[in-house]
């Protein structure tokens, strides 16, 4: 039984020092822990449906319902969370680390992920360079296309935008290279 806001001998009793005050800011913090628990097991969703949950079930030794566990709604299930060694197994056959890009969001960390997978670097030099740029810049092109088509880009639209600029950025550098290595 607690005493919180009780006078105690005549004094009065504030609480714990440090404990939040108010049922508002408690209230704020504990549905800040909803809203961060709801985003990571829909990003963990994502990983395994990405991978396939036959793949996933294989890969990282659970079984199948216990990866249903990890991005379940259910109440029974809200304190479940897909541990560390399954994320990393499941990402590294996924084609986007998912929960890796969810907990780096939570902390306005920027990863810069290279999706360049190839089984052989290209050669072809600055003419392939320039193929790879004009192709890239299509993509940007449609993607802002569709971003504003509704008169306002989201947040997920501008992460879209971003992943491309990005890739733009990666063929000027290996272009820059290319040029600087024909140059000498």
């Amino acid at each position: 039984m607690t005493n919180a806001g009780k006078p105690i001998k005549g004094k009065e009793n504030k609480g714990f020092p440090g404990a939040a005050g108010g049922s508002a800011e408690k209230a704020e913090v504990v549905e800040a822990v909803r809203t961060t628990a709801n985003y990571l097991k829909r990003h963990s969703e994502a990983l395994v449906k990405d991978v396939g949950i036959e793949a996933a079930a294989a890969l990282s030794g659970k079984s199948k319902a216990t990866l249903g566990r990890y991005y379940s709604d259910d109440p029974e299930h809200a304190d479940r969370f897909m541990p560390v060694d399954v994320v990393a197994a499941l990402e590294s056959a996924s084609r986007f680390p998912h929960v890796t890009a969810a907990l780096a969001d939570l902390r306005g960390i920027t990863l810069s992920y290279d999706e360049d997978r190839r089984n052989s670097k290209q050669g072809g030099g600055v003419n392939s360079d320039v193929v790879a740029l004009s192709q890239r810049f299509a993509m940007l092109m449609g993607e802002y296309n569709a971003s504003i088509e509704d008169g306002r880009i989201t947040i997920n639209e501008a992460k879209r935008l971003l992943t491309e600029t990005l890739a733009i950025q990666k063929v000027l550098l290996d272009m820059k290279l290319h040029l600087e290595a024909e140059a000498t």
